[in-house]
């Protein structure tokens, strides 16, 4: 999962957790606040009235003749009543919910109950303002915090992503322009991210160090390759012509021609290889060309008119099902030819006897695929990640006398031409070699 996704997911489900306990604590808080404010409107009433008492006396809420004075609202959602105190020594001032029974009905207020003296008279006021009525203003007041709350987490959200895209950006780019925008190992020139988030400018900087010091290697190895085999074709090249001119010598014995035959064969195994190295250094380098055009078949038919020798050795069949348009362009022949032999050549060479070699092509989503597919001794699931490794041979490589560099020249020149190489295969059953041409290669496409 991306930095940017992981950030964003955070903050999502940090909002929600925010929502969710809003959700959960803001009924308490709002019934809380409603109460304290009903609280206070009734000790503002409750001062009010004692002032109204205070100056004009207590016959405006007390009929002459009456020890209490009731007054309820239409809807009863309010009522007040002062009557006599007579209990003796009694003083209260609260405010709590109590039940009163209003005519028929039984009703929930909440109540200040304060006693008070006047004229040498203790009396009991009571106000109070129904239950139900804090509920009804609660419940608004709810649903618009909690409309509040969703719009102000949707803002946050929004403003999170695009600050995270904005800080993030030149993670993207550094990503984007050192580590997949070139082809490994040839990274171009160093451009600089632009970005003042010093851990993002030390990140560049150093991907960049780290880059050209894997640059540097390869290439230091690269001229070792090419500049070693230019310098070993030489004196084989000596050797080769020296021993050939001493075969013309009629001193020579047998048993030293016997010698020079093995050491004639050393300096070709000598010699093969150090063309091998220097192909691969030339491709590697781009020294080749990429402006033929070429019919996949008749190609194919190249390599068969030349390898078909060997084919008797272990009574191999040899198939092959391409159409006859299948079109290479923008190609080199003789690395497609080098490509496709070596291919078939280790098909031959570590197949089974009465063996088949099939192969076959295919369109695939403006794709051409070409499957080698033969039935030999197969590669073991541990080896397959390693074929390609011109410094690692493997045991059926020694037991078949291989210099184990054929399956890197075929990498190689998969790589300089962008064909993607799929292997599969399973011992003593087989593999299956499977080559995808991109559209570009494709004439027609």
């Amino acid at each position: 999962m991306k930095l940017k996704t992981k950030l964003t997911l955070f903050n999502a489900i940090s909002k929600l957790v925010i929502v969710v306990l809003f959700v959960l604590l803001v009924p308490a808080l709002i019934k809380n606040i409603s109460r304290s404010y009903v609280d206070n409107n009734l000790i503002k009433q409750k001062n009010k009235l004692l002032q109204i008492v205070k100056s004009q006396g207590i016959k405006n809420y007390i009929p002459d003749g009456e020890k209490d004075g009731s007054y309820y609202l239409p809807l009863k959602e309010e009522y007040l009543t002062i009557e006599e105190d007579t209990i003796p020594n009694h003083f209260i001032d609260t405010i709590k919910n109590e039940k009163r029974r209003v005519e028929h009905d039984t009703i929930e207020y909440r109540i200040l109950s304060h006693t008070f003296t006047l004229n040498n008279q203790r009396y009991l006021l009571e106000i109070g303002k129904s239950v139900a009525t804090l509920d009804e203003t609660s419940t608004p007041l709810q649903n618009i915090a909690f409309a509040v709350l969703i719009g102000m987490i949707l803002l946050t959200i929004l403003a999170d992503v695009v600050y995270t895209n904005h800080v993030l950006k030149p993670l993207g780019l550094i990503i984007k322009t050192k580590l997949i925008g070139h082809k490994f190992p040839n990274f171009g020139s160093y451009r600089k991210v632009k970005t003042s988030t010093s851990d993002f400018q030390y990140l560049d900087i150093s991907i960049h160090k780290m880059i050209e010091a894997i640059e540097a290697a390869f290439q230091k190895e690269r001229e070792f390759i090419s500049n070693a085999s230019h310098e070993l074709m030489t004196p084989i090249s000596i050797l080769q012509s020296k021993i050939e001119n001493m075969f013309e010598r009629e001193d020579i014995v047998d048993e030293f021609k016997v010698r020079l035959l093995e050491m004639q064969k050393i300096l070709n195994r000598l010699k093969s290889i150090t063309k091998t190295l220097l192909l691969i250094s030339q491709i590697e380098n781009d020294q080749f060309l990429k402006e033929d055009k070429i019919s996949i078949k008749e190609l194919l038919q190249e390599v068969y008119d030349e390898i078909s020798v060997r084919l008797p050795e272990k009574n191999l069949t040899f198939d092959i099902y391409i159409p006859q348009d299948s079109i290479l362009i923008n190609v080199n022949k003789f690395l497609i030819f080098n490509l496709f032999f070596n291919l078939v050549n280790n098909a031959i060479k570590y197949n089974n006897e009465n063996g088949e070699i099939i192969i076959a092509a295919e369109m695939d989503n403006n794709t051409l695929v070409v499957n080698i597919t033969d039935t030999g001794i197969g590669i073991s699931p541990e080896e397959i990640p390693f074929i390609f490794n011109r410094f690692k041979k493997f045991r059926q490589s020694m037991q078949q006398d291989s210099f184990g560099l054929g399956l890197p020249i075929v990498k190689s020149i998969a790589d300089f031409h962008n064909i993607i190489i799929e292997v599969h295969s399973e011992k003593n059953v087989g593999s299956n070699f499977r080559l995808i041409f991109p559209e570009d290669l494709i004439a027609g496409t």
